[in-house]
């Protein structure tokens, strides 16, 4: 979805597709190449958003890209981000804030883009069976993108995740349910049930008004997508708007519905809670005590994905079309996965988990921290972005070589006699002082193809801020601040730095 129309496809003749495309692309070459509109170019990526090729035979005819933070160590999680109608990897990858918490925690980020060739409105085919299936299509390429990412970055196979918004959101469950043993964890944003729909009027009757199935119905669906005799599945956050008139909010109660269903719980939940900007959180508890299930409420949120401008730890992404500013989404689907270090397994040491983690100051390019002595403790591991970055004896530790201005999450667990380390601490997140503006003038397009701006729907704007910057070609100029990493703002009357 990602918009109010249809999410159409031409399934019969690819040729038909290709050559009204070819027409459509001359004629509005023309028009806006007399107006001097468009960058006399190829479309920008941001800047570290990098395309991959050779990742299988790609039966869905997908295109893949990645984002892979600097010296990021092998064993890491990866994260897949499914962009909505209309929108695309450079998009999704601008807007989200899927980016800042890849570096701050330390994953790898594969974003999956399709193309009007497979949907006018270039759409993921959620509703086909032909591509929400295992081993077909769209599904089948995303699951290729997988494994390529997890041979090329040396990802954990333990910890990938997926998530998706509006159209993205709904082949995201279908994912989930396709691919449990690939899967640890999902997010379903503006979404929809797993296999709702088989064609295209059934998809239109999904989003706005879900069939009223029973929970039991909802997981068979799931369970007979899944692998044969599967009895491990994902962690589920769904996200909701209680005003997308796109996807009706009853799709977020079906969907709870049917993932409690799949996880052997019941639809009462475990707790209930208020966060910022209208959000309300229920969670719904397994066996052991940990959520399976979360909904996320957006009191007043029409349909797009929730996102909060800014530099706080818990802020992330920038406005745009269908990226509303509420609540930063995947800050908190990232800590639900346990991405920040909190949520992992207990490790097989005999010691209980420090308490007591704080930032004791910070610097320019460092942070300290100190820790509650554990007994029993001969030392602690100290992890950054869930990776082991030192080891000390003492219930300090200063982590250096840090970059300015940035937001850092860490954990640390208490050693045993035996060189076991036990359970990781909560976490907390230490953000370094200090930062050098600087000043950059150039056209819009040369903006968007450095990181510092991004393109929609022929538009250009300041990353980060987000601030409008006319039509996106080589022949508008403006000159933007970098305020901090990642935050650019319009300084065309004169610029500080």
């Amino acid at each position: 979805m990602g918009q109010p129309y249809p999410p159409l496809r031409f399934t019969k003749s690819r040729r038909l597709v290709a050559g009204i495309r070819r027409r459509l692309t001359a004629a509005a070459g023309t028009l806006a190449l007399a107006g001097g509109l468009v960058a006399l170019g190829p479309q920008a990526s941001a800047a570290g958003l990098t395309q991959v090729s050779g990742f299988g035979s790609n039966p869905g005819n997908l295109s893949m890209y990645a984002y892979v933070p600097d010296a990021l160590p092998a064993g890491a999680p990866l994260v897949v981000a499914l962009h909505g109608c209309t929108q695309s990897a450079s998009d999704y990858y601008a807007h989200s804030g899927w980016p800042t918490f890849a570096d701050r925690y330390g994953f790898a980020l594969v974003l999956p883009q399709t193309s009007s060739a497979n949907n006018a409105n270039s759409c993921f085919n959620w509703f086909e069976p032909g591509d929400g299936a295992r081993g077909q299509g769209e599904a089948l390429s995303i699951r290729q993108m997988v494994d390529k990412a997890v041979a090329q970055y040396g990802s954990d196979t333990r910890r990938v995740y997926i998530t998706g918004l509006s159209a993205g959101a709904g082949m995201t469950a279908n994912m989930l349910a396709a691919y449990p043993d690939v899967f640890a964890g999902g997010s379903i944003d503006s979404g929809l049930p797993a296999f709702c729909a088989n064609s295209v009027s059934t998809a239109y009757t999904c989003m706005s008004s879900p069939p009223d199935k029973s929970p039991a119905q909802w997981g068979a669906l799931v369970r007979s997508a899944a692998p044969a005799g599967t009895a491990s599945w994902p962690r589920v956050a769904i996200w909701q708007g209680t005003a997308d008139t796109t996807v009706r909010p009853a799709n977020a109660t079906e969907l709870r519905d049917q993932w409690t269903d799949v996880w052997g719980i019941g639809q009462t939940p475990s707790r209930t809670r208020s966060l910022s900007g209208g959000a309300t959180l229920s969670e719904y508890d397994d066996a052991s005590g940990r959520p399976a299930v979360q909904v996320y409420s957006l009191s007043g949120m029409a349909h797009g994905l929730p996102v909060d401008p800014g530099s706080g730890p818990e802020q992330c992404g920038s406005t745009g079309t269908y990226y509303l500013d509420t609540i930063c989404s995947s800050y908190h689907t990232a800590r639900f996965w346990g991405l920040d270090g909190a949520g992992q397994e207990p490790g097989p040491g005999s010691l209980p988990a420090p308490t007591g983690l704080a930032v004791a100051s910070a610097t320019d390019t460092t942070a300290s921290l100190s820790w509650d002595a554990v007994a029993g403790a001969v030392s602690y591991d100290v992890h950054r972005g869930g990776a082991k970055v030192g080891s000390t004896s003492s219930t300090t530790y200063t982590d250096t070589g840090l970059a300015p201005g940035t937001a850092y999450g860490y954990t640390v667990a208490a050693v045993d006699a035996s060189g076991a380390a036990g359970p990781v601490s909560e976490a907390v997140t230490a953000t370094t002082t200090g930062y050098t503006p600087t000043c950059h003038t150039a056209s819009n397009y040369d903006h968007t193809v450095a990181g510092r701006a991004y393109q929609s729907g022929g538009l250009t704007y300041a990353t980060g801020s987000g601030q409008a910057m006319g039509l996106w070609n080589t022949f508008t100029t403006h000159t933007l601040e970098q305020t901090a990493p990642g935050h650019y703002v319009v300084a065309d009357s004169g610029c500080p730095a």
